[in-house]
């Protein structure tokens, strides 16, 4: 089974990459891994008419995510919702993300991304993506460090939720993919 891990932030100073290769080590017992980072992705930010051709950044990238059996997303809570550089990576994508699962891995202040975990269910829901029951949420994920720089603190008990979730995520991969194969997704 194959997992596309999103690094959803592209901002200066962001905790995405680590989160992202944290999760990464833990999936790679259950999944073949492809990190995205849309920040080297540079995708565009407008949108094009529909009969623009497709920019140089999204046509790479489609094949990736067209290739993944399910997604993690990595998205940090701004404002209570998560960052425009993500929605813009779900707006250039569609049939790419039908009948697949996938996980959200959020992080934030208190909340730990509770908002933005929220809001991307419901986009996921109209790409017609299956978002899985279990995530794994980050609240001031900055006091998980350990005095030597490592994350998370072994404590914290974030490598709990993230087998509960990853396990959650295998089972609705393999049923999904099951059905994609008998049956082609219509949308």
């Amino acid at each position: 089974m194959r997992l596309a891990v999103i690094i959803g932030s592209t901002r200066s100073g962001r905790f995405g990459p680590t989160v992202a290769h944290w999760l990464a080590q833990q999936a790679a017992k259950q999944f073949e891994v492809d990190l995205l980072d849309l920040k080297a992705a540079d995708l565009p930010t407008t949108l094009p008419d529909t009969d623009d051709e497709t920019p140089a950044q999204v046509a790479v990238l489609a094949p990736r995510l067209a290739a993944a059996d399910a997604f993690a997303v990595v998205t940090p809570e701004i404002n209570c919702s998560f960052p425009a550089s993500l929605k813009t990576a779900l707006d250039w994508y569609y049939e790419e993300w039908h009948a697949k699962p996938v996980a959200i891995i959020s992080y934030g202040r208190e909340s730990g991304g509770c908002y933005a975990t929220a809001q991307l269910r419901q986009v996921f829901t109209e790409l017609q993506a299956v978002t899985i029951r279990n995530t794994v949420s980050l609240p001031c994920y900055w006091e998980q460090f350990t005095a030597d720089g490592g994350w998370p603190k072994p404590a914290a008990g974030y490598e709990a939720q993230a087998k509960l979730m990853l396990d959650q995520l295998v089972w609705w991969a393999e049923a999904l993919q099951d059905a994609r194969t008998r049956r082609p997704y219509k949308h």
